[in-house]
């Protein structure tokens, strides 16, 4: 999911570090920290928007960092990549002085978001910039009226998802931006990206497919039958409602960005 995310929201991920190359002027970064890399999308358009620049990339998760190896292996940019498996809600790591840091959908998983931010500010050079990304919640991908069951099939998940986060958390309406005030960073600024896409590429549908199996495998206890039921046709690929093959999905996503700088 996290590589389809970048493939179908390919425009969000180059806008931003597009302005973050803005901010950073004559001074292109050398050394990039990316926290809570994931499979390494965030790395990879890092890597390609600064080509002189070499990325640290640190995740709790081994198998995600191996997927990021292969990954930067296969375009030929693994000499510019550094892996390292660390919690940071254990303790920050030892990655050295760096340029820029990226934290793309990570900073809301963090137990004590304030302390690691506070790592980050002693991690950079000073004037070195901070790119904070968060979502709203997962994309969205169906019309209302799917020719099955009743209307609003999507809303009520991602509604029932946001209930389980209020609850469980991770909550993901946070305003980071007094966190990185109070941190020691001046503020930049807060942007929120928009996107949406009609008649999207194949990746989208299969993206959409993924999140349904998502909605469907964590949510079916909360799901009303005739909701159950829809999910199932939407998610057969030999049937007439097969999200992979319909011709009306339109994807809709919303992004939120933070840069700070170091003084």
């Amino acid at each position: 999911m996290l590589d389809l995310d970048a493939e179908v929201l390919h425009s969000l991920l180059s806008e931003t570090t597009g302005r973050l190359a803005g901010s950073a002027g004559d001074r292109p970064p050398r050394r990039i920290l990316d926290l809570g890399s994931g499979t390494g999308t965030g790395t990879v358009a890092l890597l390609r928007r600064f080509p002189d620049a070499e990325v640290i990339a640190v995740d709790a998760a081994e198998p995600m960092l191996e997927r990021l190896r292969h990954k930067v292996q296969d375009l030929g940019m693994a000499d510019r990549v550094t892996t390292v498996q660390a919690d940071l809600d254990d303790a920050w790591p030892p990655v050295g002085t760096v340029d820029l840091v990226w934290a793309s959908a990570s900073v809301h998983h963090l137990a004590d978001p304030g302390r690691v931010l506070r790592e980050v500010f002693a991690a950079l050079r000073p004037g070195g910039l901070l790119a904070v990304l968060e979502l709203d919640g997962f994309p969205r991908f169906l019309p209302d009226d799917l020719g099955l069951g009743r209307s609003g099939l999507e809303a009520r998940c991602h509604a029932v998802l946001a209930e389980r986060r209020e609850r469980h958390g991770p909550r993901l309406d946070i305003d980071w931006g007094p966190y990185l005030t109070e941190a020691g960073f001046a503020l930049e600024d807060r942007r929120v990206l928009s996107f949406e896409q009609a008649s999207p590429p194949p990746a989208a549908h299969r993206y959409a497919r993924e999140l349904l199996r998502k909605f469907r495998s964590h949510l079916g206890d909360r799901l009303a039958p005739d909701d159950l039921a829809a999910l199932d046709a939407l998610l057969d690929e030999e049937g007439p409602h097969s999200v992979l093959r319909r011709t009306d999905l339109t994807v809709r996503a919303t992004r939120t960005v933070w840069t700070a700088a170091r003084p």
